[in-house]
C-alpha cells in the first residue's frame, strides 16, 4: 500500500504515511524555494518559464527519493495567477508520484475566512491540495480548528508554527501568560488534538515547526514533545546553520518525530536532475548521523 493509498472517502491518517515515508527514505523534508537568486544561479531567467523548469526539475530530482517535499508558496504566488498555475502542477506530480508534501503557506485567520484558507489547500475539492500544510496560531491556537478539523477529515495535517529561529520571534513565542510561554499553550493544543494517534502508537496529524537552531529554548520553556506525539518540521537544517548534533540538542527524546527541512544545501547542487538528486540523498543519509 503505497503513502497515498484511499480508504473508503479518506487517505490513510497523514501522521502513518509520514512516518512510513520517514522510515522508507529518511527524515528529510526537501524544498522548493524558487526565489531569483537560486533561480538565475541555474542560469534560468526569472520569469514564469524559468519558474517552471527550476520547479519541475526538482520534482523530477526529489519525487520517490525523499520523504516530504515543500515547496514554498510565496515564491510561487509572486508570479499571479501563472505562478500559482506551476504550483499545482508541482503538488500534482508529487501526488501521482507518491512523494509526500507540505505546502509553506503560513496561512492563519479567523471563522469563514480560515475555513477558505482550509478548504483551498486542504478540503475535497482543493484543486491541488498538499497532503499538509503551514499554518500560524498566533490569532490563538483555536482559530486553526476549521484546518485541524478538516485536515483530519481528509487524512491531511497541519504544522503550526511554535518556535521560530527568527530573532524577532522569541519576543511572541517565550512571552509567559499564567505561567505559560505561548510556544507552551501552541504545544498543549497540538498535544490535546494528536491524543488519539498517541493512544495508537502513532504520529498525530497535527504537526509543530520549531526551528533547527533554537539553541535551549525547547528545554528552557519545559516543551515536552517527545509526550505530544506530533511531527515536528524543522527548518534551518544545513547552509542555515542546523547540524545533526544540533538537532539532538534541541530535541532530545523528541528527535525521532523531528523531519529536518533543507532547501539552500540542495537547492545549490542544481541544475542538473541527477546531481541535485544525489544531494538530496547526502543531506537524508546524513541524518541518520
Amino acid at each position: 500500500m503505497t503513502p497515498q493509498t484511499q480508504v473508503g472517502e479518506t487517505m490513510t491518517r497523514f501522521g502513518v504515511r509520514l512516518r512510513a515515508a520517514m522510515d522508507a527514505h529518511g527524515a528529510l523534508c526537501a524544498g522548493i524555494d524558487p526565489h531569483r537568486a537560486l533561480v538565475e544561479s541555474w542560469g534560468l531567467a526569472y520569469d514564469v518559464s524559468g519558474l517552471e523548469r527550476f520547479a519541475l526539475t526538482c520534482v523530477e530530482a526529489f519525487a520517490g527519493r525523499v520523504a516530504v517535499v515543500k515547496p514554498q508558496s510565496a515564491f510561487f504566488e509572486v508570479f499571479g495567477s501563472r505562478g500559482v498555475a506551476v504550483l499545482e502542477r508541482v503538488l500534482t506530480e508529487l501526488r501521482e508520484a507518491g512523494t509526500l508534501t507540505i505546502l509553506d503557506a503560513k496561512r492563519g485567520d479567523i471563522g469563514s475566512t480560515m475555513a477558505a484558507y482550509a478548504e483551498a489547500f486542504l478540503g475535497a475539492d482543493a484543486v491541488a491540495p498538499a497532503d499538509a500544510i503551514t499554518v500560524s496560531p498566533f490569532l490563538g491556537y483555536e482559530s486553526l480548528r476549521p484546518a485541524i478539523d478538516l485536515a483530519e477529515q481528509h487524512g491531511r495535517g497541519v504544522f503550526v508554527l511554535a518556535l521560530t529561529s527568527n530573532p524577532e520571534g522569541a519576543g511572541v513565542q517565550h512571552a509567559v501568560r499564567q505561567g505559560r510561554s505561548v510556544a507552551g499553550t501552541i504545544v498543549d493544543g497540538a498535544t490535546r488534538d494528536n491524543a488519539p494517534a498517541r493512544e495508537r502508537g502513532e504520529l498525530g496529524g497535527v504537526g509543530l515547526v520549531i526551528g533547527a537552531t533554537v539553541g535551549s529554548a525547547v528545554s528552557d520553556l519545559g516543551l515536552d514533545l517527545a509526550a505530544a506525539a506530533t511531527p515536528i518540521l524543522a527548518p534551518g537544517f544545513g547552509a542555515q546553520g542546523g547540524t545533526v548534533a544540533e538537532l539532538d540538542r534541541v530535541f532530545g527524546a523528541a528527535r525521532p518525530q523531528v523531519l529536518a527541512s533543507s532547501s539552500r544545501e540542495i537547492l545549490g547542487a542544481g541544475p542538473d536532475v541527477n546531481v541535485l538528486a544525489a544531494q538530496a540523498r547526502r543531506v537524508a543519509d546524513s541524518l541518520l548521523g
